[in-house]
């Protein structure tokens, strides 16, 4: 039962849809009607119209329609816009689904505003103006390449060769307009401009004379790279006033547009006097990949013309125009599309008449017909066919052609995908995009004049004029730039770089100097600048610095010299104080190292006063051991104080494991601290320490006291717009020696804390002002140029130049000429700081002398104590006359002082026995002594005796 019920209803289903496709067949006309309007008698009509034909058979012999048969009706516009309206308007009379053509761009814009109300697909494949595409044309489809992708090739051949303008020559209607316009946005982004356009009447009503006026303007003119978009009419009219006129010579670049290839393609060979006129030209041509159908459609193409007239892109494109038609008509009418019209309402109020507008009606199906165009995707014979989402052919591509003898060479393609290549597009397509400008290539050219070496692509004007060149009247620093008084000449560093300069230029250069500036201030270099970017001046030369702010508005050379920003401040030297040796360490330092001094003295006390004799003993003896060993470990601690172990003997000996442990971590202690004191006072005595309250400009911006700057200088706007400091913090100053005044004044005075200016000034004004120093770094990194119009060659050749003057070293004796410096040598001064002067060391030797003299002091108060304490026991002795006494003092005090104190063990002893000794023979001496007292030799001897024994008592 289920098989019967499955059975029935495919049965069923085969019905409806065999219903369906008879139905659809049954439902497409015998006959649909195209229209074609184009110029018959013209190079792109002459092929198109063949094309077409055979395009027709072909579509209709392989049954594409399914029965329906393909009829075009041909109309010739005849290059007018009225008569192309008047073809376009006899073919829709017709009940015509769509038309293909026009080939103009003028008659394609008159000529859709129909389609668009009658809502009929237009399908051009002659028509490159790009503004057709705007939504303002929905029914017109162009199936060729748009001269949007033309323009961008040729904006990418403009840079390939590093030229910066063009002269645009154009016909002055909306193929020549709109095609320029798109030219000039191209070149926009690349940082191109056409530096010039000029238009000229379409068709033949420009006279000769017109013509040669035009291009004689041109040779004036700057550029020498020069773009002709017109037609083949226009197009070598101007080639044959060109070459009278001596502009396809050397020097000079010609790019047509693809209206040159077309002829070239259709008409070669052309009559020599023509191609003689052109040679060396460059021009486009829309690319079609080779393939097995294309070479037999032009095998096929030359049977049928016999040779006499030559396939160009256009009559292919147009070939496969027809075949985008008919697919999307067979689609058309598998979607259900059926050929019926309607009247439009908006005819109707007109009513009839001799023009008979009741006979133009709505195609009903225009709508559903063009989206079917515009999904079309196959191969024909231009490639494959396939629409972007702007109505644009898929994957434009261009050959780029020379016209070289009697014919032309290819010299590589350009791709929207790829860029310039001398492989073909196709092959880049399998490949990924790759625009870099290493991938950019192209085969050599012939120029014009016959020559293989590029054309620079610029001349100086041809109409008698020098280059105006603006120069700053300097007021100081006049090393740089300065004016000749009374004469309008200048020299300077900045003068002899770009004079030099200029003399590298392969070519001569024209040129004035104007001062600016009226010699009492610096000028205003961003007022310098701004002149240059309005044209008032066609350069400035000096000592420009190359900031953000100009580079905006003018082009700059390379950098001939290096500059930036620094902060200069007064100093002063840090390695004059006689209290520098305290300099290493900081008072904290000092007070710890004390500090662990007698701790460690102290530990080590605690450790060794049990074990250790030597520790033990009276309260004083064992504090003065405690500070012994605390010092005599810093005097063991490092080799900066080892010399006094040349006088210190080991007084105590540790003898426990913890004590001699701590006694050698303090040890390698006291080597690290005392190798970084003698290498840090090393540093101070023999390198020059310099010392300044500003350390950088971040202590003038987090400061309020007031900055100089020079007059003039970009320093100005740098501080108060990107540093953010206030305007009335700065003080403008226009000599070096208002800048010395003023660092020297300091801001307690009315002068400035420091100045802010440019390196090359600060190095000038540092050589002969020592008390000056520039401290922190450099803040802003940039050099000195000079400065051109936007887009200058010149700027370009002049770079090129002091590269040239760098390599050779005429660029450093340039600035040994003008900037050498001697009156204040970094090389003497920094000499004097190495060599060590009394005044660093004087409170050493203060300190040394004041311990000398306290220790003598002390020392004869110990003698003199002595010496009265002997003179009170030889009190009978002061009997006599004084001399003689006198003498006896004096000798007794000099043997007291020449005496050797014994300190040894032994010497309590020797006291203990020396002072029996004299109680047990004191009154025997003294009857010795009365008796001797007559004899001087015996009272010599009594005089020592007695001494002796004082010493022995002692």
């Amino acid at each position: 039962m289920n098989v019967i019920w499955l059975l029935l209803l495919l049965f069923l289903c085969f019905g409806v849809l065999s219903n369906g496709a008879r139905k659809n067949l049954s439902s497409r006309p015998a006959v649909v009607n195209v229209g074609a309007v184009f110029t018959f008698d013209s190079t792109i009509g002459r092929v198109a119209k063949i094309a077409i034909r055979e395009a027709v058979k072909d579509v209709n012999s392989a049954g594409v329609l399914a029965g329906t048969k393909l009829v075009v009706t041909m109309r010739d516009s005849n290059c007018s816009g009225f008569m192309g309206m008047i073809g376009a308007l006899q073919v829709l009379e017709t009940d015509s689904i769509a038309i293909i053509g026009p080939q103009s761009s003028v008659v394609a814009h008159m000529i859709s505003h129909v389609a668009n109300e009658l809502q009929v697909p237009m399908l051009s494949f002659a028509a490159t103006d790009p503004t057709l595409s705007s939504l303002q044309f929905p029914y017109f489809v162009r199936t060729t390449q748009s001269d949007l992708y033309q323009m961008k090739a040729i904006a990418e051949l403009v840079d390939y060769y590093g030229w910066r303008s063009v002269v645009a020559i154009f016909i002055d209607d909306d193929y020549g307009r709109n095609g320029v316009s798109a030219l000039d946005d191209a070149l926009a982004e690349k940082r191109l401009k056409i530096s010039y356009k000029v238009g000229i009447p379409p068709e033949t009503s420009a006279s000769q004379s017109e013509i040669m006026d035009i291009l004689v303007k041109v040779t004036e003119l700057e550029s020498r790279i020069i773009v002709l978009h017109a037609n083949p009419g226009i197009g070598f009219r101007i080639f044959s006033v060109a070459h009278y006129l001596g502009m396809m010579q050397n020097g000079y670049v010609w790019i047509a547009s693809d209206w040159l290839s077309s002829v070239l393609d259709t008409a070669s060979p052309l009559a020599s006097e023509t191609m003689e006129s052109m040679q060396g030209v460059l021009t486009l041509r829309q690319h079609t990949p080779d393939s097995d159908r294309k070479r037999a459609f032009v095998s096929r193409w030359k049977k049928l013309t016999g040779g006499s007239l030559g396939l160009s892109s256009f009559g292919l494109y147009a070939y496969d125009t027809v075949w985008v038609l008919a697919h999307a008509l067979d689609a058309f009418f598998n979607q259900g599309g059926t050929i019926s019209f309607s009247n439009d309402s908006n005819l109707s109020p007109i009513g009839k008449g001799s023009l008979h507008l009741e006979e133009m009606k709505i195609f009903d199906g225009g709508r559903l017909l063009l989206d079917n165009v515009l999904k079309s995707n196959f191969v024909g014979l231009t490639g494959p066919v396939k629409f972007d989402s702007d109505k644009s052919l898929h994957a434009p591509a261009f050959d780029i052609i020379n016209v070289i003898g009697t014919g032309y060479r290819k010299i590589g393609y350009w791709s929207n995908y790829s860029g310039l290549s001398t492989e073909t597009p196709e092959t880049l397509y399998q490949r990924p995009p790759n625009r870099s400008s290493a991938n950019q290539r192209l085969y050599g050219v012939v120029w014009p004049g016959e020559t293989l070496t590029k054309p620079r692509g610029w001349v100086f004007p041809n109409n008698g004029k020098q280059l105006k060149i603006a120069v700053p009247n300097r007021v100081s620093y006049r090393e740089f730039v300065s004016k000749a008084r009374g004469a309008d000449m200048f020299k300077g560093f900045c003068i002899d770089v770009f004079t030099a300069a200029v003399t590298l230029l392969p070519y001569a250069v024209p040129y004035q100097f104007v001062s600016v500036g009226d010699g009492r201030e610096n000028p205003s270099y961003s007022s310098l600048v701004t002149s240059v970017a309005t044209g008032e001046y066609d350069a400035a030369v000096g000592d420009i610095a190359i900031v953000t702010n100009r580079t905006r508005i003018v082009d700059f050379t390379q950098p001939y010299t290096s500059s930036g920003l620094v902060v200069v401040a007064p100093f002063r030297k840090m390695n004059t104080g006689a209290w520098a040796f305290l300099r290493p360490f900081s008072p904290l330092m000092w007070g710890v190292t004390a500090c662990f001094f007698i701790v460690i003295g102290i530990v080590v006390w605690i450790l060794e006063h049990r074990l250790n004799d030597e520790f033990r003993g009276p309260p004083k003896h064992q504090i003065i051991t405690i500070l012994w060993y605390g010092e005599l470990s810093e005097n063991l601690g490092g080799y900066g104080f080892s010399f006094s172990t040349m006088f210190f003997a080991h007084r105590e000996s540790t003898v426990s494991a913890l004590g001699r442990l701590v006694l050698i971590i303090w040890l390698f202690v006291v080597l690290i601290i005392n190798s970084s004191y003698t290498a840090s006072l090393t540093s101070i005595l023999t390198v020059q320490q310099l010392s300044s309250p500003i350390k950088g400009i971040e202590s003038l911006i987090n400061g309020n006291d007031p900055i100089g700057y020079q007059v003039g200088s970009f320093a100005e706007h740098y501080l108060t717009e990107e540093l953010n400091i206030s305007e009335s913090r700065l003080v403008a100053l226009g000599t070096p020696e208002k800048y010395a005044k003023a660092l020297q004044n300091g801001p307690e005075r009315g002068g400035v804390a420091a100045v802010v200016d440019e390196r090359p000034y600060v190095e000038l004004f540092l050589s002969t002002q020592c008390t000056f120093r520039i401290v922190g770094q450099e803040f802003t990194k940039s050099g000195w140029g000079f400065a051109f119009p936007r887009d200058s060659p010149l700027a370009i050749d002049m770079s090129t130049a002091i590269l040239a003057l760098s390599e050779n070293g005429d660029l450093q004796r340039i600035h040994d000429k003008w900037l050498s410096t001697s009156a204040c040598s970094l090389e003497s001064t920094e000499i004097e700081s190495d060599r060590l002067h009394l005044k660093s060391f004087w409170g050493l030797f203060l300190i040394c002398g004041l311990a000398c003299i306290v220790a003598l002091v002390i020392y004869f108060i110990q003698i003199l104590r002595k010496y009265h304490h002997n003179a009170a026991a030889m009190g009978a002795d002061s009997t006599g006359d004084s001399s003689t006494s006198r003498s006896r003092r004096i000798q007794t005090l000099l043997s007291l002082m020449d005496d050797k104190s014994n300190h040894t063990k032994t010497g309590h002893k020797k006291r203990r026995i020396g002072r029996s000794l004299s109680e047990n023979d004191k009154d025997a001496e003294e009857d010795d002594e009365l008796q001797s007292s007559s004899s001087p030799k015996k009272k010599k001897k009594q005089i020592r005796h007695s001494t002796e024994i004082t010493r022995t008592s002692e």
